[in-house]
């Protein structure tokens, strides 16, 4: 569903990105362990990890609301739900949701996110208020317009106060408004997390740091390679 690049909390400020890995969610225990040792977290002298970025095909938008310091078993239970979110046909719901901004701040509240998106009205391919107002009208029946003035009524209006109404927004894939009911916290906290989805285990053996860094260096103090001609034929020869 989503995938974040994983870097060594201790050896970032003389490193930076360079002591860090890609870790793709869902995740098993097996790829999280190898993606630790791989950086050098060993569960001894270096223990915190923390994401320098994170993408997504799946979730248009999803890497605004991820943060540095997230928990791994957090987040591989977050993928875990945007699954069961694809396996309903709403991901587009989704992340129309996230555009509406609420309950967004934190990977509790993005998992808590996907789980009341009944609360939410997502319709597709509306982009403007005048399309809005149409669709309120003429298909959703909120107002009776008399059809000798039909030609004359201003829907782009009347999509603007619909908006305005319902604090609605033109997300990417429609327009979408959260309706008036209550919120459920379902998620409270990584005790909440089924077994099967807690993933994070240090691994038992980890690439020590000062062979990490003298790669680094390494290759940072290497000369480029020699340049060579093609030697196969080019795309206008094949």
């Amino acid at each position: 569903m989503f995938e974040a690049y994983i870097t060594n909390a201790a050896l970032y400020p003389e490193a930076g990105v360079e002591v860090g890995t890609t870790l793709k969610f869902p995740a098993t225990t097996q790829e999280v362990q190898a993606a630790l040792a791989k950086i050098g977290i060993d569960g001894k002298q270096y223990t915190e990890v923390f994401f320098t970025s994170f993408d997504s095909d799946d979730v248009l938008g999803l890497y605004d609301y991820l943060y540095e310091y997230a928990g791994i078993d957090e987040l591989n239970e977050l993928a875990h739900t945007l699954l069961g979110v694809r396996d309903k046909g709403e991901l587009e719901k989704y992340e129309a949701a996230l555009v509406l901004g609420k309950h967004t701040e934190s990977v509790k509240d993005l998992i808590n996110l996907a789980q009341n998106l009944d609360l939410y009205r997502f319709y597709p391919d509306i982009s403007n208020e005048e399309e809005l107002g149409r669709l309120y009208a003429d298909e959703l029946h909120s107002i009776e317009i008399p059809e000798h003035i039909q030609n004359y009524f201003d829907y782009e209006a009347y999509g603007r106060d619909v908006k305005i109404r319902e604090n609605g927004v033109f997300a990417p894939g429609g327009y979408v408004a959260a309706d008036p009911g209550a919120f459920i916290e379902y998620y409270h906290g990584p005790e909440d997390i089924p077994k099967e989805h807690r993933v994070f285990a240090y691994p038992k053996e980890a690439e020590p740091a000062r062979s990490i860094l003298k790669a680094i260096r390494e290759f940072q103090e290497a000369p480029p390679a020699p340049r060579k001609d093609k030697a196969g034929p080019s795309h206008e020869e094949r």
